[in-house]
């Protein structure tokens, strides 16, 4: 009787085996294919087309142009059919504008890809920068955050913190705002 024990041991181990070098097949597989949508933390190629506002974006991906929100962020509303204008939301759309027109950026999306206006949320980055923290850091935007979409949101506290502190931009003469 001792003699089945021992070979039902070794095929156990050579099961567990063959099943392991699966799963790790199937998970590099994952990893590796090209084809699959972009997810959380990955980050893709676009060309800025048009600045909408201070926080929002259209890029030429796949072939089409698409309206981007940046995540973690909000800046002042400009003046249009639903809107008036807010205190230096002129100011922010041109920093926008200066920074992102007529640029190749990588987007890096976050749990959600979309909001409720089926805008892309995205964090933009340029020349390795991230935009969205940039922007706060300047004073042109604030902290605004929406879980799950919260990879940065340090960062962008700690930006806020800075230009609150140092009374950059809107920080500086617009009436009070919410943030910290």
């Amino acid at each position: 009787m001792a003699a089945p024990c021992r070979r039902a041991l070794p095929r156990r181990r050579h099961a567990r085996r063959v099943a392991l070098l699966l799963v790790a097949a199937v998970a590099l597989s994952c990893e590796l294919d090209p084809g699959g949508a972009p997810g959380a933390g990955d980050r893709v190629l676009a060309s800025v087309i048009a600045i909408v506002d201070g926080d929002t974006i259209r890029v030429d991906l796949d072939d089409g142009a698409t309206s981007v929100r940046l995540i973690g962020i909000d800046t002042p509303e400009t003046d249009g059919p639903f809107t008036e204008e807010e205190c230096f939301g002129a100011d922010a759309t041109r920093f926008t504008d200066a920074a992102l027109a007529g640029r190749d950026v990588e987007l890096e999306f976050d749990v959600e890809r979309t909001d409720r206006f089926d805008r892309t949320l995205a964090y933009v980055w340029v020349d390795g920068t991230l935009f969205n923290e940039r922007i706060v850091r300047e004073g042109y935007a604030v902290l605004a955050t929406f879980p799950p979409n919260v990879r940065y949101v340090d960062r962008l506290t700690a930006a806020q913190r800075q230009a609150r502190h140092e009374q950059r931009g809107l920080w500086s003469g617009c009436p009070a705002r919410d943030g910290s």
